[in-house]
C-alpha cells in the first residue's frame, strides 16, 4: 500500500508542478520543475522496465510516458500499476489453489477417456488440463444458443424452474427491459426460499442504479460487486471480471459472449442486429462452472460457501465428445487461454476459423496464424464491419495487411455488430466463451471459456459461422493498400497503444 500511495503522491505533485511551476516560480524554478517532472517519468519508466512485463507492453508504456508525460502519468495510474495485481490476486490464487487440487484429481481420473481421440487432440487436452487445472468431462451435454433471442428465452425458462439456488455473474448488467425481467425472477425466487447470489463487475455495470440492486437485496438476493469503478488509483479498474456465468440448481449452466441488456436482443438503434453466441451446459462440466463462480464469490465477499451443498454429484453418462470449462485471469501467470488458443492454431491440420469483435493479438498468435496460412490451411477471420469501440477497431485493422499477405481470408460482418468469440480447428475442436482475441483478455481480464472436442455443438458453431459469412464481405489486399495515409496513420497509432488496451 505504501508504494501505491507514494506513486499517487509523486504523480500528483508532478501534475501540479508541471502545470503551474512556470507561472508561479518563473523560468529558473520552471527549469527545475521540468527536470523534476522528467526524473519522475524516468523513474516510473525504470519501475516498469524492472517489472519484466511483456516487451511490447513495456515499450508502449515507456514511449507514452516519454512523448506525453502528463497523459502518460494519468494513464499509468489508471491502467498501468501492477501493485494491486500482485498483492490482491496472489491471495485469490492461493485460495483457488486448494480447490483446483481437487479438480486436478478429477482430471487424472478423466485421462482414461482421452484414448478415443486423435493424438493431436489428446495432446491439446492434456495441455489444457495442465494449464487450467480443471477436468475434462466426457459425459456432459452442450447446446449452442445463437443470438439473444434464443439465449434469453432459454435462460428465463431455466430460471423459472429453479428450486434450490441461482448463481449469476455478469460483466455488464443493465436495468432495462430484459435486465428487469431477470431481476424480478431473482426476487421472486429469493422470496420463495431459493438461494440467489448475484455478482456484477463494478466497471462494466457502472450504470446499474443502486435502487435496482437494493430492491434485490431487500428481497433476500445476495449481491456483490467485483471491484469499484471509483478506485482508479489502485488500478482496480484495469482488472475486470469479464465472465458471464449462470448456474441453476447445479444442473444447468450458461457461458458465452452475451451480457444482460436490451442491445443483446438487437434492440439498440446504435448497433442494430447483435450477432452473438452463448451456450448451455448440463452434466458434470457444470461442477467446474459452479466452482469458478463460488471461488469468485468467496474472493469478493469472504463468504465460504459449503461446496457439497451446491456441487451436483458426479454421474456417468454417454460420451458426446469432450467438454472442459477453462478459467483464466490475472491471478494465473500461465496465460491459460492465450496458450490454449496458440496450441489450437499450431496443431490445426486443415482449417482455422476465428470470430472475434476485437482482434489485437500478440506476436505469438499473429505468427501462428500467418504460419498456418502459409502452410496451406484454410484460415478465416470474421470481424465486425462497424465498431463499438474505435481504438480497438483501428488497432485491429493494422494487423490485417500482414495476414492478407500470406493468404488469410478476412471477412467483415455487415448485418449488424458481431460479438461472437469463437475459434474452431479442423471442424472438430472449438472454444467458445468470454475471451476476445486481444491483449486484455490474455493478460488483464478474468475470463471463462469452454473447450469442445468432437461435440455436436462444434458442428452447430461451424454451421452458424458459414451462415454468418453469407452476411459478410471479404476484405481484399488492394482495398487495404488504397486506404488514405491518415487512416493508416491512425491504425498504426492505435496499434502502438494496443498493449495498453
Amino acid at each position: 500500500m505504501r508504494k501505491a500511495i507514494l506513486t499517487v503522491l509523486v504523480a500528483a505533485l508532478s501534475f501540479a508542478l508541471y502545470y503551474f511551476g512556470f507561472g508561479f516560480f518563473g523560468k529558473t524554478a520552471g527549469t527545475i520543475v521540468s527536470i523534476f517532472s522528467t526524473m519522475t517519468v524516468v523513474s516510473l519508466g525504470f519501475m516498469i522496465f524492472m517489472e519484466n512485463r511483456n516487451p511490447s507492453s513495456t515499450m508502449a508504456w515507456i514511449l507514452l510516458l516519454a512523448l506525453v508525460p502528463v497523459v502518460g502519468l494519468f494513464f499509468y495510474l489508471l491502467f498501468g500499476q501492477n501493485y494491486f495485481k500482485r498483492r490482491k490476486f496472489d491471495k485469490k490464487a492461493e485460495q483457488d489453489s486448494k480447490i483446483y487440487e481437487k479438480l486436478e484429481e478429477e482430471s487424472a481420473r478423466g485421462q482414461q477417456g482421452l484414448s478415443e481421440y486423435s493424438p493431436t487432440q489428446q495432446q491439446l487436452m492434456r495441455l489444457s488440463q495442465r494449464l487450467a487445472r480443471t477436468p475434462i468431462s466426457f459425459s456432459s451435454e452442450t447446446k449452442i444458443l445463437t443470438n439473444g433471442q434464443e439465449t434469453f428465452s432459454t435462460l428465463l425458462h431455466e430460471l423459472q424452474k429453479a428450486r434450490h439456488h441461482i448463481h449469476m455473474e455478469y460483466y455488464i448488467y443493465r436495468a432495462d427491459d430484459i435486465g428487469s425481467r431477470i431481476q424480478q425472477i431473482l426476487i421472486e425466487k429469493a422470496r420463495a426460499g431459493v438461494h440467489v447470489r448475484f455478482m456484477y463487475d463494478a466497471w462494466g455495470s457502472m450504470q446499474l442504479p443502486k435502487s435496482f440492486l437494493q430492491e434485490m437485496s431487500n428481497a433476500g438476493v445476495k449481491v456483490a460487486a467485483y471491484g469499484s469503478s471509483k478506485a482508479f488509483f489502485l488500478s482496480r479498474v484495469n482488472f475486470r471480471n469479464h465472465r458471464k456465468i449462470v448456474v441453476i440448481d447445479g444442473n444447468v449452466g450458461f457461458i458465452g459472449g452475451l451480457n444482460v441488456g436490451d442491445e443483446y436482443l438487437s434492440r439498440s438503434s446504435t448497433y442494430g442486429f447483435w450477432r452473438d453466441t452463448h451456450m448451455s451446459v448440463r452434466g458434470e462440466a457444470v461442477r467446474t462452472l459452479q466452482t469458478i463462480f463460488l471461488q469468485d464469490w468467496h474472493y469478493m465477499t469472504d463468504e465460504k460457501v459449503t461446496e457439497a451443498e451446491y456441487l451436483s454429484p458426479l454421474r456417468s453418462g454417454h460420451n458426446n465428445g469432450a467438454v472442459q470449462i477453462i478459467p483464466s485471469g490475472p491471478d494465473n501467470d500461465r496465460r491459460v487461454l492465450k496458450n490454449i488458443f496458440f496450441s489450437m492454431i499450431t496443431s490445426a491440420q486443415k482449417s482455422v476459423w476465428l470470430a472475434t469483435p476485437y482482434f489485437i493479438p500478440d506476436e505469438d498468435i499473429l505468427t501462428s496464424l500467418r504460419v498456418a496460412a502459409m502452410s496451406g490451411l484454410d484460415v478465416r477471420i470474421l470481424f465486425p464491419a462497424k465498431p463499438d469501440k474505435w481504438l480497438p477497431f483501428l488497432a485491429s485493422h493494422s494487423y490485417f495487411p500482414a495476414l492478407l499477405d500470406v493468404g488469410v481470408k478476412i471477412y467483415e460482418y455487415e448485418k449488424g455488430f458481431l460479438h461472437s468469440k469463437l475459434l474452431v480447428i479442423d471442424g472438430e475442436v472449438a472454444t467458445i466463451g468470454t475471451a476476445n482475441m486481444d491483449m486484455r483478455s490474455f493478460h488483464l481480464n478474468f475470463e471463462v471459456n469452454a473447450l469442445l472436442v468432437q461435440t455436436d455443438s462444434v458442428q452447430r458453431i461451424m454451421a452458424d459461422f458459414e451462415r454468418d459469412l453469407s452476411y459478410a464481405k471479404q476484405i481484399m489486399m488492394d482495398k487495404v493498400m488504397k486506404k488514405k495515409i491518415s487512416e493508416r496513420f491512425l491504425e498504426s497509432l492505435a496499434r502502438l497503444m494496443s498493449p495498453l488496451l
